[in-house]
């Protein structure tokens, strides 16, 4: 993601109601459906590979957007391996 813009960060609400604050690094399309790398918004910066990136999944549920957990491990691993390409080549620029 570009630092020209900005970070873009959302808060996210669990199901006991604990909100956590997240920064989105990067979004992605895949099979139609949209995935996010996310990390803990702490205001810390870190080298991405020191980063604990976690990758949630928006579904819609009754007409509204739901970010999840990807419960299917080929399709993290697919997630994962193309979000970690595009977040690595966006660093190099």
């Amino acid at each position: 993601m570009s630092d020209q813009y900005g970070s873009d960060f959302m808060t996210i609400v669990d199901e006991d109601g604990t909100e956590y604050e997240l920064e989105v690094l990067t979004t992605i399309e895949y099979n139609g459906f949209s995935y996010l790398a996310v990390i803990p918004a702490d205001g810390e910066k870190a080298e991405l590979s020191d980063l604990e990136v976690s990758i949630l999944k928006s579904v819609d549920e009754d007409g509204e957007p739901i970010l999840c957990a990807i419960e299917d491990e080929e399709e993290l691993e697919t997630v994962n391996n193309l979000i970690m390409d595009s977040l690595y080549a966006e660093d190099e620029e």
